[in-house]
């Protein structure tokens, strides 16, 4: 795979993340809408639906676990932004029956992603 000289190792990484993520989900049977959605509240990675219902995915990769891991990265102020963001993106696409799902990932491995639907 080619990388993206001009950004960060970092960013390279979580655009691979989110690929990997969203290739996961399309595997179980989620539909991919939108990628990165972004409004002045904040940023949606991964914007899907299931059936009827839209899913709203945060990603997660996170190779060092000394500040508590992926799951821990999401904190309150995280999850605030996010559904501000929801809002904003249900008012302007309609409104649906929507969950918050994470996918968490210590590697790019797509086998050893965790997928917490309804995670908060």
């Amino acid at each position: 795979m080619f990388k993206n000289k001009s950004q960060p190792e970092h960013l390279q990484q979580g655009n691979t993340a989110e690929k990997i993520a969203a290739t996961f989900l399309q595997q179980k049977g989620l539909i991919l809408l939108e990628k990165n959605f972004r409004c002045k509240y904040g940023e949606i990675d991964l914007i899907m639906r299931e059936g009827q219902m839209l899913v709203f995915v945060e990603v997660r990769l996170r190779s060092n676990t000394n500040f508590g891991g992926a799951a821990m990265s999401i904190n309150h102020a995280k999850q605030q932004r996010l559904s501000r963001t929801a809002e904003l993106y249900l008012q302007t696409h309609g409104n649906s029956a929507c969950r918050f799902d994470a996918i968490l990932m210590q590697s790019t491995n797509i086998n050893a992603i965790e997928w917490i639907q309804n995670a908060f």
